[in-house]
């Protein structure tokens, strides 16, 4: 068992520590990096969204697999202050203001949309889900709107009563979805990832 040192950080852990060694932002980094070997979402080349972007580990590792041909957008409440890639660029936008992300991201579609998002946690475990459904459903609508037919969607969602009902919702748009709990997050965490690939094109 980890034990924090005095002034340390008490989360912190082995993949805290590897983060810090490869030259990542955060620890968060090997999720993504689990769902794509075994899931192999991302492609050299993609253009890819990546909303709740911050602190930026996500990004670094998709611009690595994009290649110099890809390109990654990021979007975050919070600015992005790490060095990065040429291949990626971020926003500070409020994705609940759908216009106004619209506008910022450009018409272009993507083949693939990421999302970590999480939400301000009070404790409450069911009030911390719905809040989670609601960012995890903001995420599909963007998916559905600016995901190229085919394309791929991986999202974050704390289990709970409505994990289900976005788990059906994300079936709906993706003929292959799949669930995926990474080995690297934490034993307490309730979160799970929702993956969808090919997506399906809309009347």
């Amino acid at each position: 068992m980890t034990r924090p040192t005095s002034g340390g950080n008490r989360w912190a852990d082995h993949y805290t520590r590897k983060a810090k060694q490869d030259g990542y932002a955060a620890r968060s980094v090997y999720k993504l990096e689990e769902i794509q070997a075994r899931h192999r979402i991302l492609r050299p080349g993609d253009r890819v969204l990546d909303l709740g972007c911050a602190p930026g580990s996500w990004l670094v590792f998709a611009a690595r697999i994009v290649g110099p041909q890809g390109r990654v957008v990021g979007l975050d409440l919070k600015p992005v202050t790490i060095a990065l890639p040429a291949q990626v660029c971020t926003l500070v936008a409020d994705l609940r203001n759908s216009e106004s992300v619209g506008e910022e991201i450009g018409a272009d579609g993507f083949d693939v949309v990421l999302s970590d998002m999480a939400p301000s946690t009070t404790g409450n475990r069911t009030t911390d889900a719905a809040r989670s459904f609601d960012l995890a459903m903001s995420a599909l609508e963007v998916a559905r709107t600016r995901l190229r037919s085919g394309g791929g969607f991986v999202c974050k969602i704390f289990q709970g009563p409505d994990a289900k009902l976005f788990e059906a919702a994300v079936r709906r748009l993706f003929p292959e979805t799949r669930l995926f709990k990474p080995q690297s997050s934490r034993k307490a965490s309730r979160e799970i990832f929702v993956i969808g690939k090919g997506k399906r094109q809309e009347e």
